[in-house]
């Protein structure tokens, strides 16, 4: 099936992007700037890209007049445009979807939105109610979803949950806390997107999707906290400052100001679903919210596609290269990440060096620093440092690495991804790899930590130090640099 996938480098697109290309799927991706748009290089290799903006309808016509397309997906919205342009700026995008999708013949459209069966939407919902419109009335056929909080990592809603229970013991909040939501998680909402291409049942037709709890705000929060083992005190306000909300998010957050706003317009509506009608054309398990969040703290945060194969027992593995979706998370985390060039001629052998790391040889730097972290990790009931290696050169997924699980080794590609299994104050992630950049070879060498609260985040800053000059030493020995 040919499929146009637009907005190919958002949070849904770069999920639902690579389970499109193992089904088999023919994707153009379009995006506004090639240079943001960074899949797997498996993937590239898989999928047409065209640069276009949906702002300029008049360049619709050299852009897609030779293309044919049986589907479209529809992703792009802003949160970061003023209240003011906002609509103008999403009916105007979705005016030129509808064309391109006429020139190329598409046979469906999808739509993903957020639900809007309330009587009085905010400015952000309107806005995206206006462009739901737009595609009912291109006479195309369509199929719209609508849903609450996607829960995942890299989610904006999600994030903001995560930044404000990881980082606020005690929440004085406004009263749209109270306000109730049905959240879903990132996998459901995959599985609904891929799952009605052309299915004729899902035609002309908006559903709304949820999972299966109904909470508050607040509750959710509490929730978050009670996965991650957190004690939090959230105090409820009387009253509503939608300004003094987006303010304090925007503080407390990632989120920046004006994203903070549109958000806090829309949470004083609730998102609860009205119309199950869903879940008798598409079945699948709805994962809880506990559950949602399990998922996205897995040790190691995969793809889409890596999901959906191991809920697929009859899927070939044959379009894509699992290894190259295994992910090391990425929000809510600190990174250390240093390079060095090498000689390109020498890549087998420094590949060979971070393979061979640990146990009797060392960490190449600063070892007497390792075996006294080692040993003050056996104190606190830890692994410790003994453990060593299975083998002098032999390494594979599984293996202990001393106080490291192996969760990637793989030699093609020159990649070897560890996971700490020290006694710490969240979870570390340890990576090297090599890659070729035009014509030169880089050895990239990052360290990631998850903290747990506010302990965690005090003890990567008090390590900063000594990562600064264990981690650089230790890459330049690596890479054989003297």
């Amino acid at each position: 099936m040919r499929i146009l996938l637009t907005g190919a480098n958002g949070y849904i697109g770069m999920r639902l992007l690579p389970v499109l290309v193992e089904a088999g799927h023919q994707v153009t991706c379009v995006v506004r700037d090639k240079n943001r748009f960074r899949p797997s290089e498996d993937l590239l290799e898989k999928v047409e890209i065209i640069e276009f903006d949906f702002l300029n309808p008049e360049f619709a016509l050299r852009k897609f007049s030779k293309k044919e397309f049986d589907a479209a997906y529809y992703f792009i919205h802003s949160l970061g445009d003023t209240s003011t342009t906002l609509k103008e700026y999403e009916v105007r995008c979705a005016g030129t979807f509808v064309l391109v999708a006429s020139l190329t013949k598409v046979k469906q459209i999808i739509y993903l939105s957020g639900i809007s069966n309330d009587s009085e939407l905010s400015k952000h919902l309107n806005a995206r109610k206006s462009v739901k419109d737009v595609l009912i009335n291109s006479d195309i056929p369509y199929t719209i979803f609508e849903a609450g909080v996607i829960v995942g990592s890299g989610s904006i809603s999600f994030e903001i949950i995560r930044d404000l229970t990881e980082k606020l013991p005690l929440m004085i909040v406004p009263k749209w806390l109270n306000s109730k939501c049905q959240p879903i998680a990132i996998r459901n909402v995959i599985n609904y997107l891929h799952l009605c291409l052309l299915n004729e049942k899902t035609y002309n037709r908006t559903f709304e999707i949820g999972g299966p709890d109904v909470l508050t705000y607040k509750q959710m929060l509490l929730e978050y906290a009670k996965v991650r083992g957190y004690k939090r005190y959230i105090v409820t306000m009387p009253v509503i400052f939608p300004g003094l909300s987006a303010h304090w998010i925007n503080a407390s957050t990632s989120a920046n100001f004006t994203i903070a706003k549109q958000l806090v317009q829309s949470m004083k509506n609730d998102v609860v679903c009205k119309d199950f009608s869903i879940r008798d054309i598409i079945p699948q398990q709805l994962y809880t919210y506990e559950e949602a969040i399990k998922m996205a703290f897995a040790r190691i945060e995969q793809n889409m596609v890596v999901s959906s194969w191991t809920d697929s027992a009859s899927s070939s593995l044959t379009n894509l290269d699992v290894n190259q979706h295994i992910e090391v998370p990425t929000n809510g985390c600190y990174k250390d990440k240093k390079w060095i060039k090498i000689d390109c001629t020498k890549t087998e052998e420094v590949a060979a060096r971070f393979f061979g790391i640990g146990g009797e040889h060392g960490w190449y730097y600063a070892d007497t620093l390792w075996r006294i972290r080692g040993v003050l990790d056996k104190f606190m009931g830890g692994v410790g440092i003994s453990r060593g290696r299975r083998s002098k050169t032999d390494i594979e997924a599984g293996d202990t690495i001393d106080f490291w699980r192996v969760i990637l080794a793989d030699k093609k590609h020159h990649r070897l991804l560890l996971y700490a299994e020290m006694k710490l104050p969240g979870e570390a992630w340890l990576e090297f790899s090599i890659v070729k950049i035009k014509n030169q070879c880089i050895l990239k060498q990052t360290a990631t930590f998850r903290p747990t609260g506010i302990m965690g985040r005090n003890y990567w800053y008090s390590m900063l130090p000594f990562h600064y000059f264990i981690f650089r030493n230790m890459l330049k020995r690596i890479a054989g640099v003297k």
